[in-house]
């Protein structure tokens, strides 16, 4: 399969800008280029004039790098916020996420309507699940500085920082009457990607909290785990948890999806103008058995994680159970340039195997199960995997800033994973009452 990610990567030279303004009389200003198109490349003169006279007058002597670095970023910023300039040691920080590793707080973030930021989903046991901080809160100020002017990566360099150091929030949500402070302590965030474990009757239940460069490897381990744990049978069904997963390498969610479909596509990628820039179609080697699946989904899922959802709900695979997903359905691509910098620059938007947009939209659920009403209905039914498999408690340390909970707080009864967990032992009772959506496009096939 081609590698096709978040982090696409290619090479290309720094000195583009310079090839540009060498070559721009002859090569930029021909017939088959408009003129305002070719007047903007021209602008590149008054750049090289304004750079000279900095370099030559400026009152203080400064680093040559810093003005051409802040002069790429400031064009950027023109852009959506997720095409930013990378310097080398940004790049590299960048992706020792992939790698699953980093200092700071963990919460994935995205830009917010009219400036500012808003948190796509905490990752689980880190500083910023700990306090509270939930998808959809806005972070108005980092250190008391504003964030409404503050480009994303900025604000992520901004949050990341060595274990044991501290930060400060100001966080706003729906329902407040004023915004709060936080003070979160860095901790280093090793995200294990997938968590799994197995319910009596031989139910399976794994989450995928991120995609990383070894997800799906992650994920067929952790199916046959399960397997083995339930003497070496078949699973009766599964629950694929991509609650608060907020997406990450693109060619591992494909595979993801991929291990539960035989055929068709996944995911298509189309570019400016609607050009088709790339389809991803799954394979029958390495597919699961076809037991009953239930996805579940809530507002904190994003990008590679809406992509397998919808996937798997365009094919009818699985059933999306849980609340709106989160809505980012653009594809970026790194390069590489020659100084060990980087461009991260969105290049296309992603579609379901129906063709249906998932930018600004989300994936919306086959059976919508709030969180809260779940935990309400449920609460006095607990739900306990095989006791082996339990998970410890989610303590909040007392060394960080809480918010209120949004919800009863992380040692409820889990409602929407209880919900999940019945309908895959009334399995054959619900297919009867309840057929899966149809949608009058048609599936793309090979």
């Amino acid at each position: 399969m081609k590698k096709v990610e978040l982090v696409r990567q290619r090479r290309l030279p720094l000195l583009v800008l310079v090839a540009f303004t060498a070559f721009g009389a002859g090569g930029l200003c021909n017939a088959s280029m408009g003129t305002a198109w070719a007047a903007g490349y021209r602008k590149l003169d008054v750049f090289a004039k304004v750079l000279a006279y900095v370099e030559n007058s400026y009152v203080d002597d400064i680093d040559g790098n810093q003005l051409v670095y802040g002069a790429i970023k400031g064009m950027l910023s023109v852009l959506d916020p997720y095409t930013v300039f990378l310097p080398p040691e940004e790049l590299a920080e960048m992706r020792s996420d992939t790698a699953g590793e980093f200092g700071g707080l963990g919460v994935e973030l995205s830009a917010g309507d009219g400036g500012g930021l808003v948190v796509v989903a905490p990752l689980d046991d880190t500083p910023a699940a700990r306090a509270g901080i939930v998808a959809k809160d806005r972070i108005l100020a980092i250190d008391g500085e504003a964030t409404r002017e503050m480009s994303l990566h900025d604000a992520v360099m901004r949050l990341r920082g060595a274990p044991g150091s501290k930060v400060k929030l100001t966080i706003m949500r729906e329902g407040f009457t004023a915004p709060r402070e936080l003070a979160l302590q860095r901790d280093r965030v090793r995200v294990q990607s997938v968590e799994a474990r197995l319910y009596p009757g031989g139910y399976g239940y794994v989450k995928v909290k991120s995609f990383q460069e070894r997800t799906d490897a992650a994920l067929a381990k952790a199916l046959n785990g399960l397997r083995t744990e339930n003497d070496g049978a078949e699973l009766q069904g599964l629950v694929l948890d991509l609650r608060n997963n907020p997406g990450g390498l693109l060619e591992q969610g494909v595979r993801v999806a991929d291990r539960f479909l035989s055929s068709g596509v996944i995911v298509s990628t189309e570019g400016r103008g609607g050009k088709l820039l790339d389809v991803e179609r799954a394979h029958a080697p390495g597919t699961e058995a076809d037991y009953p699946l239930i996805v579940l989904v809530n507002g904190g899922s994003a990008s590679a994680s809406e992509i397998v959802a919808g996937a798997l709900q365009d094919h009818g695979r699985g059933v999306i159970m849980g609340t709106q997903t989160f809505g980012k359905g653009s594809v970026q691509t790194v390069i590489d340039l020659e100084d060990g910098s980087g461009l991260k620059m969105t290049i296309a938007r992603y579609y379901t195997p129906k063709h249906r947009s998932i930018h600004g939209k989300g994936v919306a659920p086959d059976v919508v199960v709030a969180e809260e009403e779940a935990a309400a209905k449920d609460a006095p039914r607990p739900i306990a995997p095989l006791e082996r498999d339990a998970p410890p408690p989610n303590v909040a340390s007392s060394s960080e800033d809480r918010l209120p909970p949004v919800a009863p707080p992380t040692a409820r009864p889990d409602g929407q994973l209880r919900a999940a967990l019945d309908t895959l032992q009334g399995w054959e009772t619900f297919q009867a009452q309840r057929a899966l959506p149809k949608v009058e496009t048609a599936v793309l096939d090979d």
